[in-house]
C-alpha cells in the first residue's frame, strides 16, 4: 500500500534531481581527470618528441624538471579546487532548481 504522504511526482522529481546531478559531475570528474591525464602521459611523450626542447634551461631546471619538480604539485591542486568550486556550483544550481520546482506546486 502506498502512504498518501509521498506523491508519486516527488518521487520521480527526486529521482530527475539525482540522475541530473550525478551525470553533471561525472562530466566535470571526466573533465578533471583527463587535464590530469594530459599532464601525466604528456611529460613523458614531450620528453620523447621534443628532448631538446625539454632539456632546455628555465630559471636553473630542465624544463622537464621545472615542470615535473616545481610545476605538477601547483597543477593537481588548481585541477583539485576547480573541481570542488563546480562540484559545489553544480549542487548549489540543482537544489535552487528543486526549490524552484517546489514553489511552482500547488
Amino acid at each position: 500500500m502506498s502512504d498518501p504522504s509521498h506523491d508519486h511526482s516527488d518521487f520521480i522529481h527526486s529521482e530527475e534531481f539525482l540522475h541530473g546531478l550525478m551525470k553533471r559531475q561525472l562530466k566535470l570528474s571526466i573533465a578533471c581527470a583527463t587535464a590530469f591525464i594530459v599532464l601525466l602521459f604528456g611529460l613523458p611523450l614531450m620528453n620523447y618528441l621534443a628532448p631538446d626542447v625539454m632539456a632546455q634551461r628555465v630559471g636553473g631546471f630542465t624544463l622537464t624538471w621545472l615542470i615535473l619538480g616545481v610545476l605538477f604539485f601547483p597543477y593537481v591542486w588548481i585541477i583539485a579546487k576547480w573541481f570542488i568550486v563546480r562540484s559545489i556550483a553544480l549542487e548549489e544550481a540543482e537544489v535552487q532548481h528543486a526549490a524552484e520546482g517546489n514553489k511552482r506546486k500547488p
